[in-house]
């Protein structure tokens, strides 16, 4: 067990650092933030190191200053975490991180498991991703196996000449191409894992997208109890499959004929989960700062349903109102540049149930 007074490093600075630290002073934990970006929002909250992630020393002496280190994005590279891992507990680990940062691994490793996913083909050129396509039946997802977030380093494609020019589109390297999912809604479970195997799941939540980017959750999701069952029960079991410490989110279709298929694989704190801060009796935050010192799992159960909407963008110039808003829980991100389709910060608001929400 870590107790509380050490240090928890975490690599990289964006929002989800940002609350990783709060909820860690909050549990009486400081935090040690490394990243490369110097306007990083978590470097606010927390002591910091702005460095590349290849500069060793400055690893190194991040690493000496900490007692377990986590990240808070997937996109690390994974021989940092290695060069940690030989001086400092991290969780989760590189193995982890080495499926979940490329989509192709990923959905290697949850088919090797017997984990449902969408049919897929590994495509190395332009024309593997026509005759791919064709295979698949004709519609398709074309994406990149790294660094793709939000609807980024990814295409739809509807035709072989389109399949073509996508994967050209999104330059040099390996893609993935998936079959379309006609699916019904999107989905998502964050868990808690510790070292131990213990367990701790928040209820599954509907994820309503704009443009590719999260633009509401809503909590719990409006699915027939056994199959929210069934959510978290698939998404335990990939974090036990993946041997995680500290938080998997698990994104999953709802098709059309009421199946549920992974979609992607995140080993950190995630924006669907964000309305556990005001919704549930330990947030997702707080859980993994549990799960990776080996302390006791907190309570998910919520205490009320949550709709969170992101603030994306000039919306955050909206906070006035929204502060005036009764019962509006506004988390502002801090972050100095204001961007279309940035995620500056969100707001929850809380409901006895979510019958009768009109979204």
């Amino acid at each position: 067990m870590i107790a509380p007074g050490a240090t928890i490093g975490i690599l990289g600075g964006g929002q989800l650092g940002r609350m990783t630290a709060l909820a860690a002073a909050r549990l009486g934990y400081s935090c040690h933030v490394f990243a490369p970006e110097a306007d990083s929002p978590a470097f606010a909250v927390a002591r910091h190191t702005c460095a590349s992630w290849d500069d060793r020393a400055a690893l190194a002496e991040f690493a000496a200053s900490v007692a377990v280190v986590t990240l808070e994005f997937e996109n690390v590279p994974v021989d940092a975490l290695e060069f940690l891992a030989g001086r400092v507990e991290v969780r989760p680990d590189a193995a982890v991180l080495a499926v979940t940062q490329d989509r192709l691994a990923e959905k290697r490793f949850l088919q090797s498991r017997g984990f449902p996913v969408a049919p897929h083909r590994e495509v190395r050129r332009p024309e593997d991703a026509a005759s791919a396509l064709v295979e698949l039946g004709g519609r398709g997802v074309l994406k990149t196996i790294r660094l793709g977030y939000d609807g980024r380093g990814q295409s739809i494609v509807t035709a072989p000449e389109e399949a073509v020019a996508a994967f050209e589109a999104l330059g040099p390297g390996i893609k993935v191409l998936e079959t379309f999912v006609p699916f019904e809604r999107e989905i998502s479970v964050v868990t808690a894992r510790r070292a131990d195997g213990a367990l701790a799941s928040f209820p599954a939540v509907e994820n309503r997208h704009e443009r590719h980017i999260l633009r509401s959750t809503l909590a719990p999701a409006p699915i027939a109890p056994a199959l929210a069952e069934e959510a978290v029960a698939l998404a335990e079991a990939v974090a036990e499959a993946l041997g995680v410490v500290g938080l998997l989110a698990v994104e999953m279709f709802v098709t059309t004929e009421g199946r549920l298929l992974v979609n992607e694989l995140a080993p950190r704190p995630h924006n669907s989960g964000h309305w556990t801060i005001d919704a549930c009796p330990v947030s997702q935050f707080e859980q993994l700062v549990r799960a990776i010192c080996d302390l006791p799992l907190g309570d998910t159960t919520p205490f009320a349903a949550a709709v969170m909407d992101n603030l994306l963008g000039g919306e955050v110039d909206n906070w006035p109102i929204l502060l005036a808003e009764p019962g509006a829980r506004v988390h502002l991100y801090g972050k100095r540049e204001v961007r279309p389709g940035r995620k500056m910060g969100h707001v929850t608001r809380l409901f006895p149930t979510l019958d009768g929400i009109k979204r």
